[in-house]
């Protein structure tokens, strides 16, 4: 009876179903380099889309998110470490307790980190926390902030003499740690500005000689970065003038190496390096113009101007959609990345997807809308080569030709308030349109009074119009521009408007697209730099320069 029951026992326990293994929480620490976006690894850029929670040092890496090579799921936490009450770095044990607390339930934590973890930041105690919170981590590495930081401020690091690499950025300047400081030909040491004075007399103390050459750079690798060149008897002078944030990141560079700063300094002499850009669009379409600005240097800022939101009915759509999938069309033009992601809602919204073009043409108005719809999977047939508007659509749309196409119709999705220009175009082909209201343009709320009162007073030094309804709605929204602000426009019709407001237009791309607006904008920059230089007179920015009349009433 007993043998019975403990083999019955046994075999029920071994064809019983183990139970899952609980997820275990895991941190990456992930360095994001200086402050550049463009210098993020592939490593970081995976373990930021995987992240079920993103811990950030500072609110200013937000911005980071928002480049257009990074995808973090919406419903991914994003949290600031932040400071004490009294405005100080949090400790590495207060940071852990947070990063811990993240990564309960086996949450996917993706600690960013200025620089390189383990080389910039004493991120070791965050990362020795977790193991004894039984927690795993990993470290993507990243560019070190100590040697990016002095090569985007002009300085080689090769000096025959030596370059001692230190990052003290706990306030701990102790003999030990800074014996070597006076015997290396140049030093970099990475630290707090609250830190500086410390520093320096610490490198005195080490034998470095007051007169030595010294340059401080704040927000380095970042359209902000500002270099101060000084001695190391008047550096903590210098940061204290500079009235920087006693918690903030500063990278000083001794000696010899600071000789070459004039020859080599690349980045701060980019055409638009320090220029405050407005970019009145659509705020989910602005990526592409403000990283082309970025790497010019600018410091970008948009505001939007337009609103875009569903139809007021829906029936036109839902029908044009159904015509779509039974074959009543032989093309389909698109002519704004607002129509392709209206008619992409509406195929999401049926449980359709791309394999619904299968069978028609399918054009698009220019490379950012292609773009869009090579991002859902469809392969434009017609994108035009010269001018990339409606008209230049039109002008490269083949007739229409009873023998070659079965069908005549042309849907055509567009604005409430685009023009008739390509509709009409195509009717003159011999091809019967179907225009219908996919999406309308609404003006956007003003922005905040501080925007409003910097576009009045000229605190912008450019302002890039990408349409005529964005110089119309700023104007509504916010006032005109300051006749210093340089004006910048994508074609002849927002130059138009421009004017028809009172805007002088100093700026137009050689075609329409945000791409070459940013890049005429930057030429346009570089001749005025030339322009200042030859004449002898010192480089300043537009909103410096508050002379001459541009705006006519």
């Amino acid at each position: 009876m007993s043998t019975s029951t403990v083999r019955k026992t046994t075999t029920s326990s071994a064809t019983a179903t183990p139970p899952a293994p609980v997820t275990r929480g895991r941190v990456i620490f992930v360095g994001i380099g200086p402050g550049d976006p463009d210098l993020l690894t592939l490593g970081a850029i995976a373990a930021l889309a995987e992240a079920n929670a993103v811990i950030l040092d500072s609110d200013d890496m937000r911005e980071l998110l928002e480049h257009p090579a990074i995808a973090v799921d919406s419903d991914a936490e994003v949290t600031t470490l932040g400071l004490t009450e009294a405005g100080k770095p949090l400790t590495p044990s207060a940071r852990a307790k947070i990063v811990l607390k993240h990564a309960e339930d086996g949450a996917r934590v993706v600690r960013l980190v200025a620089g390189d973890p383990f080389l910039d930041n004493g991120v070791a105690d965050e990362a020795a926390a977790c193991v004894r919170g039984g927690i795993d981590f990993e470290v993507v590495p990243g560019v070190s902030s100590l040697t990016a930081v002095p090569e985007y401020a002009g300085i080689a690091l090769n000096h025959a003499g030596g370059v001692h690499f230190a990052s003290m950025t706990e306030g701990r300047f102790s003999k030990t740690a800074t014996a070597h400081w006076g015997q290396a030909t140049s030093l970099v040491v990475s630290t707090r500005a609250g830190m500086v004075a410390d520093m320096v007399e610490a490198a005195l103390v080490a034998g470095r000689p007051a007169d030595d050459l010294a340059m401080v750079t704040f927000h380095g690798g970042s359209t902000e970065q500002n270099s101060v060149t000084t001695t190391l008897h008047d550096l903590a002078a210098a940061v204290k003038s500079a009235k920087a944030d006693g918690a903030e990141l500063v990278h000083v560079i001794l000696g010899a190496a600071v000789d070459q700063r004039g020859e080599l300094s690349w980045y701060e002499t980019k055409p638009l390096f320090g220029w405050r850009v407005l970019v009145p669009r659509t705020k989910d379409q602005a990526a592409p113009m403000t990283n082309r600005l970025r790497s010019y240097g600018a410091h970008s800022e948009e505001v939007p101007t337009i609103s875009v939101e569903p139809p007021r009915s829906p029936l036109q759509m839902d029908k044009a959609i159904r015509g779509l999938v039974e074959g009543r069309y032989e093309w389909v033009a698109f002519t704004s990345v607002n129509a392709v992601r209206a008619v992409r809602e509406k195929f999401e919204e049926y449980g359709l997807d791309a394999r619904g073009f299968s069978g028609l043409k399918v054009a698009a108005v220019g490379d950012s809308t292609a773009a869009a719809l090579q991002a859902w999977g469809i392969a434009p047939d017609l994108v035009p080569q010269g001018e990339q508007s409606a008209a230049g659509l039109a002008a490269e749309w083949p007739p229409y030709d009873e023998v070659l196409d079965p069908i005549n119709r042309v849907f055509l999705p567009r604005a409430d308030i685009a023009t008739e220009t390509l509709a009409a175009g195509l009717v003159e082909l011999g091809w019967e349109v179907e225009d219908v209201t996919a999406y309308r343009t609404v003006r956007a709320a003003p922005p905040p009074a501080p925007v409003r009162e910097a576009i009045k007073s000229g605190k912008f030094d450019a302002v890039v119009f990408t349409s005529s309804s964005t110089v119309r709605n700023l104007v509504g929204i916010a006032g005109k521009p300051h006749s210093s602000t340089v004006i910048a426009v994508i074609g002849p019709a927002t130059a138009k408007t421009c004017e028809e407001h009172g805007l002088r237009v100093d700026v137009m791309a050689a075609k329409p697209s945000v791409i070459a607006l940013a890049d005429a904008l930057a030429s346009f920059a570089a001749e005025r730099r030339d322009a200042l230089v030859a004449a002898g007179e010192p480089v300043t920015k537009p909103s410096q320069r508050r002379g001459g009349t541009r705006r006519r009433s």
